[in-house]
């Protein structure tokens, strides 16, 4: 997809921007920088593509955007750090909680092999599979679910992210994921101290626990 000329420009500001940001949060990204997989990703992602039509002058702020039904398009600086902090391999099959629009299954996509998305809300997940297919991103399946509950058809995963939070950690994710991968999710209630958190997996079975970066998502929603 061919950027408009003034947002090819915001975007360039953008990427700084959130380069930038890295290297302030290095204490909770454990690095300075994003991965360059990562940037290259987020160079790639037509954001204006996954945003309203009377905000697409607005798709490269660095903040989350309205989508319509009380749902937000993530921040960019966080859907490069949640991306980051996932560490996955051109090889992975990454399993994404909250589709939303479907930015952040499209970051995921330029990086991952496969890309199974769920979403709770039906009208999203239809809106969001026509615009990755038509974007060209092959390796995205989008289904209609509750997430809480995760996908055991695709398990196990090379990497879990969770795009809305819960108020704990669900077991069922933790059951999915691959021994060695990492499940990016943030928790905690709404408004009220969330934190995005890290939890790598041993052979054993035990996660490692490790970021705690302060953020503020919608509430993760389930049947």
């Amino acid at each position: 997809m061919v950027k408009l000329p003034n947002l090819e420009f915001e975007q360039a500001v953008l990427l700084e921007t959130i380069a930038a940001q890295a290297s302030e949060t290095a204490s909770f990204l454990g690095a300075d920088a994003f991965d360059p997989s990562v940037m290259a990703a987020m160079e790639a992602v037509p954001r204006e593509a996954f945003v309203p039509d009377a905000l697409k002058s607005r798709a490269y702020e660095n903040r989350p955007l309205p989508i319509g039904m009380d749902q937000t398009i993530s921040q960019p600086y966080i859907v490069a750090a949640m991306t980051h902090l996932l560490k996955l391999s051109a090889a992975a099959r990454a399993l994404e909680i909250g589709t939303g629009c479907g930015y952040q299954s499209a970051v995921l996509a330029e990086i991952a092999a496969e890309v199974i998305s769920v979403e709770f809300i039906a009208e999203l997940a239809d809106a969001a599979r026509t615009r990755l297919a038509r974007l060209g991103y092959d390796n995205v399946a989008v289904h209609q679910g509750d997430g809480r509950q995760g996908w055991p058809d695709g398990a196990p995963y090379d990497g879990i992210i969770v795009t809305a939070a819960p108020d704990r950690l669900p077991k069922f994710l933790v059951a999915q994921l691959r021994a060695g991968a990492r499940l990016v999710i943030p928790i905690g209630e709404h408004r009220r101290g969330q934190k995005l958190m890290v939890f790598e997996k041993t052979a054993d079975g035990t996660l490692i626990e490790s970021c705690g970066l302060p953020v503020a998502f919608v509430p993760l929603v389930g049947g």
